[in-house]
């Protein structure tokens, strides 16, 4: 490369760095304990376990189950009901005070087995909850989830501006080496240059996922525009069903159940709420393999007659969305997956730790360095590769959309 092509990639990955690491530090130092929130939940009291009881016990009427709930909390209505999805003798029931997304709500966890309500600790506060607002959103909603998926972007250009950057200013290196010198930013250049080049790939990969989650909303109210609008045309202009009205939750589910042979329940979105119509109950069934477990078939049953009306495959980008969720923060393969996450996560800080640090103790901007023969030409910029991942956490009731 020429010396201006090198001064033009130095200044896109000095300010594309500049301008996301501080918040790419907040994601990385946030989304360490979401790749461990089951295992934290267990360790602070907050993870809901239902009695044991003999191998084979049926389970009661899921109408039964949203009866209980309601009688927890009958002035507000019903969003979601899903099974735990470590132990299939647990409902969680979502209410809030009306079908709109909201964040004020709250869950009833109902033994599947007894119908009766557990011990349920609250979603909606605590240090996981802080964790996962900040995470997900800033505590900002909408506008929070974009500004950060512009700092994803932000992320992936400065993963490819470092390495294009990184092959001139390391081509007399060899691979892995950190100089021992009295000078400490030259120690510290060396390891952010070897950390970032180490962790390119999964960089890459978690921090674009990452930003494809922060367009959930987005997508989702697409989706409903673009396809639920045309299945719910016969539809048009009937009041949503009240629920004195509505067949049996039941009945519906297992009709559901039966349109797709070989699925197992992940969530049930009631009429009115974001993820369904005002006349349905949409079952989102999943598959039983790991991979197929992410994806979700979606199953409209009509709310008074428990009939099934539609059963549309789910487009190309919410399958995206879907399948980027899990690998984003390691859900895949289980707690040595999540170990690996973790570890990278933390070399990710070093990295954006390390980026900031030499930006600050910099001498000149690295595209006024005048070429240099000798020993010291072989000196890396002081803004090699270094980026964050931007794990997000959502529970089976939210998955589309990383809401409660």
């Amino acid at each position: 490369m020429t010396t201006r092509t090198i001064k033009t990639w130095a200044w896109v990955h000095k300010w594309s760095s500049i301008v996301c690491t501080v918040f790419m530090l907040l994601l990385c130092i946030t989304g360490l304990p979401l790749i461990f929130h089951h295992e934290i939940g267990h360790l602070l009291g907050t993870e809901v376990e239902a009695p044991k009881m003999a191998e084979g016990t049926p389970h009661t009427s899921l109408d039964k189950v949203l009866e209980v709930a309601r009688a927890k909390y009958p002035d507000r209505v019903v969003q979601f009901a899903s099974k735990d999805e470590d132990d299939d003798n647990l409902w969680f029931v979502t209410l809030t005070p009306t079908p709109a997304p909201t964040d004020d709500f709250r869950s009833v966890a109902v033994d599947a087995r007894t119908a009766e309500a557990l011990p349920t600790p609250r979603f909606d506060e605590g240090f996981m909850w802080i964790m996962f607002k900040l995470h997900v959103d800033l505590f900002a909603g909408l506008a929070g989830k974009l500004f950060l998926g512009l700092m994803g972007l932000l992320l992936l250009v400065a993963i490819v501006s470092g390495v294009v950057l990184y092959s001139p200013f390391m081509r007399k290196l060899d691979f892995g080496t950190v100089r021992r010198d009295k000078r400490t930013r030259l120690k510290w250049l060396d390891l952010h240059n070897l950390l970032g080049i180490v962790t390119l790939v999964w960089l890459f990969v978690v921090g674009a996922t990452g930003m494809i989650n922060t367009w959930a909303d987005l997508m989702i109210k697409y989706w409903q525009y673009d396809q639920l609008s045309t299945l719910l045309a016969p539809y048009k202009d009937q009041p949503t069903v009240p629920v004195a009205e509505r067949a049996s939750v039941q009945r519906s589910m297992e009709v559901a159940a039966a349109q797709a042979p070989g699925t197992k329940l992940a969530f049930i979105a009631f009429p009115g709420t974001a993820f369904s119509s005002p006349h349905h109950h949409t079952f989102f069934l999943k598959g039983n393999e790991p991979f197929t477990s992410r994806l979700l078939q979606p199953v409209l049953v009509d709310a008074k007659t428990a009939e099934v009306t539609a059963a549309p495959k789910l487009p190309w980008y919410l399958t995206a969305l879907l399948v980027s969720q899990p690998l984003h923060f390691g859900d895949y393969g289980g707690m040595p997956m999540q170990i690996i996450w973790a570890l990278l996560d933390i070399a990710t800080i070093i990295v954006l730790g390390s980026g900031l640090y030499l930006w600050l103790k910099k001498g000149n901007p690295v595209h006024e360095h005048k070429p240099r023969t000798g020993p010291e030409a072989a000196a890396p910029p002081p803004h090699a590769p270094g980026q964050a991942p931007q794990p997000v956490g959502a529970n089976a009731a939210a998955r589309l959309e990383g809401a409660p």
